[in-house]
């Protein structure tokens, strides 16, 4: 599930995997990249900042203040944390969930991985869909020999046709990574740094609540 994973203290992760950074910056990029699968804004974010700390997967780098506003702790990403970022999200990318927000999660912060990485990943992935979908046309089947009424089935049905259509959506992105039509060598960081530095001119006092 979402809180298992901890979808939020993925994201924190991730951003600062591309550079320190302090919590409010780190809300206005979640909105401003609409990663809208973290919910619970700012709390959420603040109480992921105050674990991952607590962890040692981040670590305050500086402290600050701008004129009026609330002094600033920024944070930075430590060696522990960014083996502990790919394994996270080789993980949610791996495994088939029930809950879409953590393929949802897992796919919008995809570039912070390798592409080999994400690749491999994502074969497993697609080979986890492949035995779903195997295994739910045998039950079906089943059900049709055993002569229940297909209304029966409809659940499964529906479930086999979910998985079927994510399963095609994967290989088709794995396609475009063997091929070379997809490759982020060094995007998501430079769209990340460009979002962070449009951002500082447009901040409205009042508006934050800093740590």
């Amino acid at each position: 599930m979402a809180q298992r994973h901890d979808l939020v203290g993925l994201t924190v992760l991730a951003l600062l995997s591309v550079r320190a950074g302090h919590p409010y910056e780190l809300h206005r990029l979640v909105v401003d990249t609409h990663k809208d699968y973290v919910t619970g804004l700012p709390r959420s974010l603040y109480h992921a900042v105050e674990r991952l700390a607590r962890d040692e997967l981040i670590i305050p780098s500086a402290t600050g203040r701008e004129g009026r506003r609330p002094e600033r702790t920024v944070y930075e990403i430590t060696a522990e944390g960014r083996e502990e970022l790919a394994t996270r999200l080789r993980r949610l990318l791996e495994r088939p969930d029930p809950d879409q927000r953590v393929l949802v999660a897992g796919i919008s912060l995809i570039g912070v991985l390798p592409v080999p990485e994400a690749r491999r990943a994502l074969r497993s992935r697609a080979a986890a869909l492949e035995a779903a979908v195997a295994g739910l046309d045998a039950h079906l089947a089943g059900m049709a020999d055993n002569g229940l009424p297909e209304v029966l089935g409809l659940k499964l049905d529906y479930q086999r046709a979910a998985q079927a259509a994510e399963l095609a959506w994967v290989r088709g992105v794995l396609d475009r990574l063997e091929s070379g039509a997809l490759d982020w060598p060094d995007a998501v960081k430079q769209s990340l740094l460009e979002r962070a530095s449009r951002g500082d001119g447009h901040e409205r006092q009042g508006q934050e609540t800093d740590h």
